[in-house]
């Protein structure tokens, strides 16, 4: 493997996570696009060395030809990515036209929960029934 593209590949996973933690939509679109790439990256560059053509001709051995699993785990997830790409562009749009901006706020209900966590858990009456007595 090439130390170079680990390298370029560990760069994407990190500025795409940085980005995903966003509250913007935008910067989390181009996190996960940051993210897969950067998977795309890795996976090919676990396929190893390029090799022949996967195409059966006399005189060629079978060990050189190319494996075709990591290609196409990288065609499915630019597939995947492209529409989790497009959902998350319609709910920017649809945020956009709503509110003026593409922020995700908290939902009310976690504010509420937030609002009614107690601090420090106080002992229940089903606690005081497991304690051991001191002798």
């Amino acid at each position: 493997m090439s130390l170079i593209g680990l390298a370029v590949a560990a760069l994407l996973f990190g500025i795409g996570t940085y980005l995903i933690l966003q509250r913007l939509l935008s910067r989390v679109i181009i996190g996960i696009g940051l993210v897969s790439h950067g998977a795309n990256l890795l996976i090919m560059l676990s396929a190893g060395d390029p090799g022949e053509p996967p195409v059966l001709s006399e005189g060629l051995d079978l060990a050189t030809f190319a494996d075709p699993l990591p290609q196409a785990m990288v065609l499915t997830s630019i597939v995947i990515t492209f529409g989790v790409t497009a959902f998350l562009l319609a709910l920017a749009l649809r945020s956009w036209r709503l509110t003026g901006s593409d922020v995700v706020e908290d939902d009310r209900e976690d504010r509420r929960i937030a609002r009614e966590r107690p601090t420090v858990e106080e002992p229940t009456a089903e606690d005081d029934m497991h304690e051991q007595p001191t002798i």
